[in-house]
């Protein structure tokens, strides 16, 4: 029953519904979206800056291998084919082929010196944030 404004009752019922749709992965991914806009703290600034540190040396001695060991395995190609397909230059191509050879066999070595050398020289930076971030 309902009593409207004159004061006289009714049978009209009036239906009030409210809906609501909760979703965790929806609200989730609102999550992750704002966190993006939202401005860094400075524990956070620490931690990219380690990140950025900690990949950054490795990039440099990935980058040389790679070149090296590229360009290496062209050589020990051109030494592979000196001697099968270019018969009269069958010596030259062995050792070209060895040259090549050579520098596929030193391009894992030279990855590690020059990541060491940038681990050593990055160090006291790693050491001094992870002091600060562990804290």
């Amino acid at each position: 029953m309902y009593t409207n404004r004159k004061g006289r009752t009714t049978m009209e019922e009036k239906k009030v519904t409210f809906n609501y749709t909760y979703s965790a992965l929806q609200q989730q991914e609102i999550k992750r979206i704002r966190e993006k806009y939202m401005p860094p703290t400075q524990e956070e600034d620490k931690m990219e800056l380690l990140r950025k540190l900690d990949t950054g040396v490795t990039k440099p001695g990935t980058t040389v291998s790679l070149i090296v060991g590229i360009i290496s395995a062209l050589i020990f190609g051109v030494g592979m084919c000196c001697t099968m397909v270019w018969t009269d230059l069958f010596i030259p191509g062995i050792v070209i082929g060895i040259i090549g050879l050579a520098g596929i066999v030193s391009a894992y070595p030279l990855y590690a010196h020059i990541t060491k050398k940038q681990r050593a020289k990055v160090a006291p930076e790693i050491m001094r944030l992870t002091d600060e971030l562990m804290k």
